[in-house]
């Protein structure tokens, strides 16, 4: 694992795990778990490549749960969000070693954890259907400018599925999609970069049995999770991950 030692290997292992129950119980939170864990023991550009073949392999199963029709028809509706996140993903995956991460992190992190912590206080925040296509495409590139440059592109469409009234199974499926076809993308972009590489890759896909651990595990509670009671426990991730983004921003 690029010279990091046993230790390193088995603390990401343990965070990879963790990271996979969150995702099968919400949807997701895989990538923002890994790379705040992992920022603090590896090097950043490792931190990212280790994430992408987890997210890629557990999106998969996540956005083909309900079967390949379904995950389709998700695709047609919010296709969007997706195309524009896809590629931003790209454009900004190029600067990933230029651009100012802290600020990025923060200008985030703040609004996430804003727009959560409201809707927790019983501020319902929504938008109206008129504003949804711009919505759509605005919050997509916006995740994938994120996306290429910290791993991370959930949060917007996130933002988007909470304020819009998106049933449970169909949030969880709209964010695999969402995020297999990111993941896909951000392969492809770093593969190019040289950030996914021969010492990088082999330690990624290692990763993946405990994440996939982590997803069946976090599949059993999300079946258990009325929509009251998922929406409440998403939000509550929401503001994690975005005090967690504030945190890193600082650091």
């Amino acid at each position: 694992m690029a010279g990091q030692g046993a230790g390193a290997f088995w603390a990401a292992a343990a965070v990879t795990l963790f990271a996979g129950f969150v995702k099968g119980a919400v949807g997701f939170a895989m990538p923002m778990i890994m790379i705040g864990a992992f920022s603090s023991f590896l090097p950043p550009e490792l931190a990212l490549a280790g994430l992408i073949l987890p997210t890629l392999v557990t999106n998969l199963s996540q956005s083909l749960r309900q079967g390949l029709a379904p995950a389709l028809a998700t695709t047609r509706k919010f296709w969007r969000f997706l195309a524009a996140m896809c590629a931003f993903i790209i454009v900004s995956a190029q600067f990933v070693r230029d651009l100012p991460q802290p600020a990025m992190l923060l200008l985030l992190g703040v609004p996430i954890t804003a727009y959560a912590a409201l809707n927790l206080s019983g501020r319902s925040l929504t938008l109206h259907l008129r504003h949804r296509r711009g919505a759509e495409w605005g919050l997509g590139v916006l995740g994938g400018l994120y996306g290429g440059v910290s791993g991370v592109w959930g949060p917007p469409l996130l933002v988007y599925l909470l304020s819009t009234g998106v049933p449970k199974l169909e949030t969880v499926r709209a964010l695999g999609v969402a995020f297999l076809l990111g993941a896909i993308t951000l392969l492809g972009a770093h593969l190019q970069t040289g950030l996914a590489n021969g010492q990088s890759l082999p330690f990624s896909a290692a990763l993946v049995i405990p994440a996939q651990i982590g997803m069946s595990l976090g599949y059993a509670l999300q079946d258990r999770l009325d929509q009251t009671r998922f929406r409440w426990w998403t939000q509550i991730v929401l503001v994690a991950m975005g005090l967690n983004l504030i945190r890193r921003a600082l650091m």
